[in-house]
């Protein structure tokens, strides 16, 4: 028992695990404090057995979820039927005068005990592995399973493997057998000493076995023992990542509560790693489960690391954990730190930060949603990438571009398709953000709620035109506002014709820039409406009440351009009809295009006319 042991100080404890293929056995042998026969009766045939029995009584009935529990301890030893046949036990017990004990057991209630035949204190136990179990007769299997699971216990872990001589290996030993008049087995005994020679002749000395783990891993070092070189090869042994990771955080927690780990943020070669987070759980070294959202905050499942929790409750339900007070300030712990070192990073080396960004945006954006109060704690450190390839903070963007949009943060989700839109804020001397990864649409929203106070709006660059349009200088006669009308219904009765869509909406409006005919606007309500629709396209519920809205799409015609121009002039001119409305056609298709992507049958029709209006300019000079 502990500190009842009369064992040297010095004395290393060993494990042992010995796979024989042959004989379809793997054994677990330790030099430990052993049992007695009374304490097998006590720990195997009592406790360990009833835990078992109660763990699938009380189980057995829950699927995967609200059940679940965290740790399956309750299976106890006896879990090792799930691969044995048999299970042995044979144990000598540091007490002094000890006799060794041993206990078999081929499943349910019945099993042996006898004489043991250990003659050094310690354990062994032998699994007679069943056919359910043979996977694991498989070296590599068996390397897989134990590295997943043993990688970091805190004894040293040796394996050999024992198996049956290859056929090389016996037709090597025939041969020598047949040269020298010898017997095979002679022969293997001869070829043996010649290696044992070779080897001495080398006058190297045989290595020391190496243990398959590691009993001192990083994360229970402190974090002024560890280089970044340290950390960086841990992570990729780890997590086996060839990329080095941005940046990492040390948690090294012992009081109120203990708590011990690494959190990497991995560098993302593509939008989609930020689905291979892999958060580790581990209690006392030993390997719990990958990304347990009950313990560890959610947004750090976008992360990697290794967090060794000795204090928590693992034989509960994950449902019951969600209200654990120890994971709450567990929680609060590492959502502390993770915003100290964001912010550490930010006002320390700035430059270093923005680097980060592109690769990091995704997780803290994510984990703001998540956790409003890690918003609150680096809300000042979040950054917007411009168009101008600049990156600031949201209160240093509004404070830029108050003069030109108060309050007021213009986007571009897809810098290729909205090329056009930004290129025109460009020339305005006006920038936009780039928001452009998957939680981007619903981060602009967030944004929104959480700058209530100043009545923030975040629109796309396609919402409006009020930043690109030519101010009036005076105010216009009210004959000179209904022209303009007059002549904007013209045009939208024109287009509505030309492209057949009876409520398509259409503006005139004098735009600072002439080379651009018309855009293609959908108001910020609209586009939202769109997204939530993408987002429940498979809910029936949904889609049944989203089939009845449309966005709201307006065609806004330049009059400062030569081609609105000279559609303005054809428009009433009878002979010029069927160009007007092909040009019609052509303009809304071009607006079209750098608002979305044209479908297969928009693009056919717009190629079809685009080589008909070359047609005509061909006829005109012939």
């Amino acid at each position: 028992m502990m500190g009842e042991a009369n064992i040297p100080a010095d004395e290393a404890y060993e494990i042992h695990v010995i796979l024989n293929q042959d004989n379809k056995t793997l054994q677990i042998l330790d030099n430990g404090i052993g049992m007695t026969a009374d304490e097998i009766k006590k720990y195997i045939n009592q406790i360990a057995f009833s835990g078992a029995t109660d763990f699938l009584q009380k189980f057995q009935d829950k699927a995967e979820g609200e059940g679940e529990i965290i740790g399956h301890f309750g299976l106890g030893f006896y879990s090792a039927f799930m691969v044995a046949d048999k299970v042995e036990i044979d144990t000598l017990s540091y007490q002094e005068g000890a006799a060794a004990a041993k206990w078999l057991c081929e499943g349910g209630i019945d099993y042996e005990m006898a004489a043991g035949e250990r003659t050094e204190r310690g354990t062994t136990i032998t699994l007679y592995i069943g056919e359910d179990g043979e996977e694991f007769l498989n070296e590599a299997t068996l390397y897989d399973a134990m590295k997943k699971y043993c990688s970091f216990m805190p004894v040293p872990i040796f394996v050999d493997v024992q198996k049956e001589e290859t056929e090389e290996e016996k037709a090597a030993a025939k041969k020598a057998a047949n040269t020298k008049h010898v017997s095979a087995e002679e022969a293997m005994e001869l070829l043996q000493k010649e290696n044992e020679s070779e080897d001495t002749d080398t006058e190297e000395e045989e290595a020391a076995p190496v243990p398959m783990n590691d009993t001192n891993p990083l994360w229970q070092k402190k974090p002024s023992e560890c280089t970044d070189e340290d950390y960086k090869a841990f992570y990729h042994k780890v997590f086996n990542d060839i990329n080095d990771p941005l940046f990492w955080i040390h948690l090294n927690m012992d009081y109120p509560f203990r708590l011990k780990g690494i959190l990497y943020f991995p560098k993302l070669t593509d939008q989609f790693d930020m689905r291979d987070g892999e958060v580790k759980l581990y209690c006392n070294q030993v390997y719990i489960a990958d990304n347990v959202k009950e313990v560890v905050p959610e947004f750090l499942l976008l992360l990697k690391g290794i967090l060794d929790c000795p204090d928590m409750p693992l034989n509960v339900s994950r449902s019951a954990l969600q209200n654990d007070g120890y994971v709450e300030k567990m929680n609060a712990y590492i959502t502390k730190k993770v915003a100290d070192k964001l912010n550490q990073l930010f006002k320390n080396d700035r430059p270093a930060f923005e680097g980060f960004w592109d690769d990091i945006n995704i997780f803290i954006k994510y984990g703001c949603m998540r956790e409003e109060k890690l918003y609150d704690k680096v809300k000042d450190a979040l950054l917007l990438k411009t168009t101008d390839d600049v990156y600031e903070t949201v209160s240093e963007y509004l404070e830029k571009n108050k003069e030109k949009h108060e309050n007021v943060i213009y986007f571009a989700n897809d810098v290729n398709q909205q090329a056009q839109y930004i290129r025109l804020f460009k020339e305005q001397g006006l920038e936009a953000a780039i928001l452009d990864t998957p939680v981007d649409k619903p981060f602009v929203s967030f944004l929104e709620y959480k700058n209530q106070d100043i009545k923030l709006k975040v629109q796309r660059v396609d919402a409006d035109i009020d930043s690109l349009q030519e101010k009036p200088e005076g105010e216009d006669s009210e004959a000179k506002k209904q022209a303009a009308e007059f002549e904007a219904n013209q045009m939208q009765e024109l287009f509505r014709a030309a492209v057949s869509n009876e409520k398509l909406n259409v503006k005139l409006e004098s735009l600072r820039a002439e080379k651009v005919s018309a855009m293609m606007l959908l108001s910020e309500e609209s586009r939202r409406m769109m997204e939530m629709m993408e987002a429940y396209a498979n809910n029936e519920e949904f889609k049944a009440m989203f089939a009845t809205m449309k966005p709201e799409e307006t065609l806004v015609l330049n009059k400062n351009n030569k081609l609105v121009k000279a559609l303005l002039s054809m428009k009433d001119k009878e002979e010029k009809k069927a160009d007007a409305e092909l040009l019609s056609h052509q303009i809304y298709d071009l607006a079209l295009m750098g608002h979305r992507p044209l479908n297969s049958d928009e693009m056919t029709a717009f190629i079809d006319r685009s080589n008909l209006i070359l047609e005509k300019l061909a006829e005109l000079e012939n």
